[in-house]
């Protein structure tokens, strides 16, 4: 092949891949929420299969019973290092406070520019995981689940979305994007059954029948 074919056929795909990138930029998210890739749908449905049925008891529930946000590494804590992770060019501060950035919600499909919008997701809720078996956890126990960075249990999004959602099982409240629908039950099952919880028959029935369509 002659060499100026060559360099011409190379500026062509160089600049076409440009265009393709560009196409990406605007019309897809700004950032994408890096949870912890969650369990496949087949192992979500064995971990689910094996997961105690019981009635939830919040008796004694107190917020304060899971120490959240704890530092991490250097100045940074649980929810600052989530927003780095979940961010795209992410600048901090010498606090570790995020001071720009962009960061796509995938419960509701919402892009952000400050941090102030977000709030960390706890994807199976600290109530809830003590209404399933983590009334009888040490704290130490309960510390570890709600800054949990390893299982797909946090997650930056929207706030008033995460206010909605409050502290309600996949029975009461989903995520408005149905896309988000096999991998939001697949990590909830995961954690629920990492944490040795119970899920109620609702609950069962709501996670067996998102993931029969995974």
């Amino acid at each position: 092949m002659p060499r100026i074919y060559a360099r011409r056929r190379l500026s062509l795909v160089a600049a076409l891949t440009g265009l393709i990138a560009m196409a990406g930029l605007f019309n897809g998210p700004a950032a994408s929420a890096a949870l912890p890739t969650p369990v496949s749908a087949a192992t979500a449905r064995t971990y689910l299969a094996s997961l105690t049925v019981a009635t939830e008891d919040r008796t004694g529930y107190d917020r304060d019973l899971f120490p959240h946000w704890i530092t991490i590494s250097g100045t940074c804590n649980t929810r600052e290092t989530v927003l780095k992770r979940d961010g795209t060019n992410v600048v901090t501060s010498s606090a570790c406070a995020a001071t720009s950035g962009s960061w796509y919600s995938v419960y509701d499909g919402a892009t952000w520019t400050a941090a102030s919008d977000l709030d960390i997701d706890h994807l199976v809720p600290l109530a809830e995981a003590w209404d399933s078996g983590a009334d009888g956890w040490t704290t130490a126990r309960r510390q570890s689940f709600a800054n949990d960075l390893t299982r797909p249990q946090l997650i930056a999004v929207t706030d008033n979305v995460n206010q909605s959602k409050s502290d309600q099982d996949p029975a009461e409240w989903m995520p408005s994007r149905t896309a988000y629908a096999c991998t939001y039950v697949r990590a909830w099952v995961q954690v629920k059954y990492y944490y040795d919880l119970s899920v109620d028959s609702a609950e069962k029935t709501k996670l067996s029948s998102v993931l029969s369509g995974c």
